[in-house]
C-alpha cells in the first residue's frame, strides 16, 4: 500500500473526528447558553409584578362611550 495514500486516509479521518467533535462543543456551548437565557427570562418575567383586580364599583368602567 501506498505511504501517501495512507497517510491521505489518516489525514482525512483525524480531520473528521475532529470536526465532530468541534461541533459536538459547539452544541454543548449552544445548549447551555440557550439554558441561561431561558433562566434570565424566567427571572424576568417572575420579577413582573401582577396588575392588580380592577373591579369598579357600579357602572363605570364598563362601557366605552363610542361617540365622543
Amino acid at each position: 500500500m501506498d505511504i501517501a495514500l495512507t497517510s491521505s486516509i489518516l489525514h482525512a479521518a483525524t480531520a473528521q473526528t475532529q470536526r465532530e467533535t468541534s461541533d459536538a462543543v459547539q452544541v454543548a456551548v449552544l445548549k447551555k447558553a440557550m439554558q441561561a437565557q431561558a433562566g434570565a427570562a424566567m427571572t424576568l418575567l417572575e420579577a413582573v409584578p401582577q396588575p392588580p383586580a380592577s373591579t369598579p364599583a357600579g357602572p363605570l368602567g364598563h362601557q366605552l362611550d363610542t361617540y365622543a
